[in-house]
């Protein structure tokens, strides 16, 4: 297993778009649960996303149902997450993790991969 990377935070306007990617080497995606998660100062890491290892089933927080997408490349061993319609309480520091199992999950003790995490803030 390698090491997970994640990039494309930033400032972005409320309502605006960003897309986060997760980059992991050896084959991490490939063959394990991937999820996003988020923490702002003060609060619990709390979940955003998750998909299965084919990519063929998807959960996500009530929070973010309908604005964000999570999507996986497992040729290219990347992990996406496509933030849209973006709100001031997205704001957080979004991390990527890679599952033990192969279904979606919530719980963070359930993933044992995790990258640095990427600074998403949504200007009001």
């Amino acid at each position: 297993q390698g090491q997970l990377v994640e990039s494309g935070g930033g400032l972005v306007q409320d309502g605006g778009s960003l897309r986060l990617s997760c980059a992991a080497e050896g084959r991490t995606f490939s063959t394990n649960t991937g999820g996003w998660f988020r923490q702002a100062p003060g609060r619990e890491r709390e979940f955003v996303a998750s998909i299965s290892w084919l990519g063929t089933s998807t959960l996500y927080a009530d929070s973010v149902k309908g604005r964000f997408t999570i999507s996986r490349d497992n040729a290219k061993s990347k992990l996406y997450l496509q933030m849209n319609s973006v709100k001031p309480e997205d704001t957080a520091v979004y991390s990527c993790a890679a599952g033990r199992g192969v279904d979606v999950e919530t719980m963070p003790t359930r993933y044992d991969y995790w990258g640095q995490g990427t600074q998403v803030t949504v200007s009001s």
